[in-house]
């Protein structure tokens, strides 16, 4: 029995290299949730929340009012006109837009309803919830209570035409104490609660498709044929250790022919793989595919050369397939927590979204939400197509050094 025991625990630790990943691999995830989740070192202070600024009245109260909330640590104001906001939004570069309306100043000292309005898109609705209420905390005091003191200063005026200047400022200056005492007061909060920011989405589920589906689809389509394009580059290893490799050397043709044959047939495996699970998504799930036809097809196509590539490079760098196998499950897992595979990036801190960008999920979900949410056209989808054709470039550069290097000098 302890025979057999040893025998396993050697042969356990006879390929060093595959056994180290396999211990790295719950540290490595253990960290990266716990960065997701924030988890790790001292609470930081949240970052401020980018908030477009659109000022149609620019008048001095609409000029306090961007004056107050650029104060705020939590918001960050950039000034542009509506046209360009909407179009930022719907690139999915900002998230919102505060829109200030023409007669803004006009409406507050007369009490009347308050032209204004918060317009996002509907993908960071949670972050959109917490903005309305900071927004709304700040522009309450500034609007609202000046509202209501304009509205019994129209009304004294009304009442009594014939009232003197000196009087009517004596006035105003007590109905100002008495509105002093009321901001302070448990009456000011529940008139606070009771109103609100109006809200309109750009984007959105009724215009737009389903988002969680679209999440769904992109985050596990890429997260899934990553595993299945390793599993097929890991295929070349098991070639070398069954002989069959040896005998494809002696065979009429270059060792990298050997190589670009084994892309060519992982590329395949890779479109049709997302390929299927797009047209499942349509039939089953709704999903419309037929939306920006031409984007999706060459979407699909640069993803599939970007993954299968990713497959080939585990395999060029690595001396056993049980080493492929420990490696490249932890790359995966990484770069799918990292790329918005396994939570949407708008959950995650600042540091997982800038660290994203260095996955090939980030940019395949961001493209497929390109099409699909933001319905963007083929022009505004090219930098994703680009990147991605770019990943897929350098992989297979340095699978082919690796692979000369290497594989050939392990047969």
């Amino acid at each position: 029995m302890f025979t057999i025991a040893l025998k396993g625990i050697r042969q356990y630790f006879k390929d060093r290299t595959a056994v180290l990943l396999s211990l790295l691999l719950p540290i490595v995830l253990i960290t990266i949730f716990a960065l997701m989740y924030g988890g790790i070192g001292k609470s930081e202070k949240s970052r401020p929340i980018t908030l477009l600024f659109t000022d149609q009245d620019n008048t001095e109260l609409s000029k306090e009012v961007y004056s107050t909330l650029n104060e705020q640590s939590g918001i960050q104001l950039l000034t542009t006109n509506y046209d360009e906001a909407s179009k930022l939004i719907k690139k999915g570069k900002n998230s919102a837009v505060l829109v200030l309306y023409k007669g803004f100043q006009d409406s507050v000292e007369a009490g009347n309803k308050i032209p204004m309005e918060l317009f996002y898109d509907e993908a960071k609705e949670i972050e959109m919830g917490l903005m309305q209420q900071a927004l709304w905390s700040n522009l309450f005091g500034i609007t609202m209570k000046k509202g209501m003191k304009g509205k019994v200063n129209s009304w004294i005026r009304e009442k009594n035409p014939d009232l003197d200047t000196t009087e009517l400022l004596d006035i105003q200056a007590k109905i100002d104490e008495q509105f002093s005492d009321f901001e302070q007061s448990e009456d000011s909060e529940t008139l606070e609660e009771n109103s609100n920011l109006p809200m309109t989405a750009i984007v959105s589920e009724e215009k737009n498709g389903n988002l969680g589906l679209i999440q769904a689809i992109a985050g596990v389509a890429i997260m899934m044929l990553l595993f299945s394009v390793a599993g097929s580059g890991a295929s070349l290893l098991k070639e070398k250790e069954d002989g069959t490799f040896r005998r494809l050397l002696v065979a009429p043709i270059s060792p990298s022919s050997i190589l670009y044959g084994k892309m060519l047939s992982t590329l395949f495996m890779a479109i049709l793989q997302l390929t299927v699970m797009f047209l499942y998504s349509w039939l089953v799930l709704g999903l419309d595919i037929f939306i920006n036809l031409p984007a999706l097809l060459l979407m699909i196509l640069v993803t599939a050369i970007a993954c299968s590539s990713f497959g080939i490079f585990m395999a060029s760098i690595c001396k056993s397939r049980k080493q492929v196998e420990s490696l490249s499950t932890l790359v995966i897992l990484v770069i799918s927590a990292l790329g918005g595979s396994m939570m949407p990036l708008i959950f995650m801190p600042a540091i997982m979204q800038k660290l994203a960008v260095i996955s090939v999920n980030y940019w395949a979900i961001e493209g497929f939400f390109d099409i699909f949410w933001r319905q963007l056209p083929l022009s505004e989808i090219y930098p994703k197509l680009i990147v991605l054709l770019g990943i897929g470039i350098l992989f297979t550069t340095i699978s082919v050094v690796s692979f000369k290097r290497n594989l050939l000098k392990m047969v």
